[in-house]
């Protein structure tokens, strides 16, 4: 049965990597994901793009286990040199856009759904979310979802980390700062050129340091990534606006992170874009990881951005494929890393819900 399952769960993956779907644009995608748990006699429900289902026998009496990964990815970048939408395997790799990120780990967890489908008396329930807008940050994503499905007490999210467990996430925080001045006419005295003032404040952005350093997940990482001023060669411009980009560890909220940054950096405004997408973590003694650890996995804290973000329950993320495959040109996945992540997540819940 699980061989048929793992043939099955590779050929959809070439299916979703055929058909468009960036963000919010997933349509097509969720009716294929539907239909294929349909075929395993999976009752699934779809909220606008996500499609989620409980395992058959579902008890309100005991805890539950989210099992997600997204089916949305980003537009293919100017790099490739393959048709980004069209799966085809090369040496045992399968390329197409979103093999990597993360439709291997979604066909995987889906796989892993059906094989425990039907099992009765386990000590976990289990949800599956197959979710739309992660790589957007969407409205219509996992966080819409978690006033739909049942409450859940812990979660396994799919993205590529080589099945690792990345027990620890960063969370993120984009600020938008401006840095403001007089403006004037180049011809004229100004002392007061917005633009020059971005020396000192692109060196107080480079050399500051937050005090918490985490064990899993290092220190607080602040990149300035963009800068903009001026419209026109002789006029000065009233203001310089920028774009910070922070990464959080678990040593603060994202509100700490704002309060520190709107009153300490050299900037006439930080403002926030969002507060939602916070680290996050699973105890490293928790049983899941634990059952990780026994099958030989290693532990670690992952500097990426998942759906874990929008998570209040412990989370692990963990998924075949490789993070540093995402998002680039002529994405890939090796099959044997579907074959052994799905063997991987049969023999980890195997310990933790039976």
């Amino acid at each position: 049965m699980l061989e048929t399952i793992t043939k099955s769960a590779i050929a959809l993956l070439k299916q979703l990597i055929e058909t468009q779907s960036f963000s919010s644009e997933e349509e097509e995608t969720g009716t294929l994901i539907k239909r294929w748990l349909e075929g395993y006699d999976v009752e699934c429900s779809r909220t606008n793009n996500n499609i989620w289902a409980v395992n058959e026998h579902f008890d309100e009496s005991k805890p539950t286990l989210l099992l997600n990964s997204h089916h949305d990815t980003v537009k293919p970048n100017n790099g490739y040199t393959k048709d980004p939408f069209v799966a085809s395997v090369e040496d045992g790799k399968l390329y197409g856009l979103g093999s990597n990120d993360a439709g291997g780990c979604l066909v995987s967890l889906m796989a892993t759904f059906v094989y425990f489908y039907k099992e009765k008396n386990l000590k976990y329930n289990l949800v599956l979310v197959a979710s739309a807008e992660e790589e957007s940050s969407g409205d219509k994503g996992l966080n819409s979802m978690l006033s739909v499905i049942p409450s859940i007490d812990v979660a396994i999210v799919g993205e590529p980390t080589l099945m690792d467990l990345a027990v620890a996430e960063k969370g993120l925080v984009v600020f938008d700062a401006l840095v403001k001045g007089t403006p004037s006419h180049a011809a004229h005295p100004n002392s007061d050129n917005p633009i020059y003032k971005l020396g000192k404040v692109l060196k107080w952005f480079e050399e500051f340091s937050f005090e918490k350093k985490s064990t899993s997940l290092g220190e607080v990482k602040m990149t300035v990534t963009q800068v903009n001023a001026g419209k026109q060669h002789n006029a000065v411009p009233s203001e310089v606006s920028m774009v910070v980009d922070v990464r959080v560890n678990d040593c603060y909220t994202n509100q700490e992170i704002a309060d520190i940054l709107i009153l300490s950096s050299p900037c006439d405004s930080m403002i926030p874009r969002s507060l939602r997408l916070n680290s996050s973590s699973i105890p490293v003694d928790h049983e899941l990881v634990k059952a990780g650890i026994n099958l030989g996995r290693k532990t670690y804290g992952s500097p990426t951005l998942s759906d874990q973000a929008v998570l209040t329950c412990p989370s692990l993320k963990l998924g075949p494929g490789d993070s540093t495959r995402s998002h680039s040109a002529d994405e890939f996945i090796y099959v044997h890393e579907i074959e052994e992540g799905i063997d991987i997540y049969i023999q980890l819940l195997e310990k933790v819900i039976n």
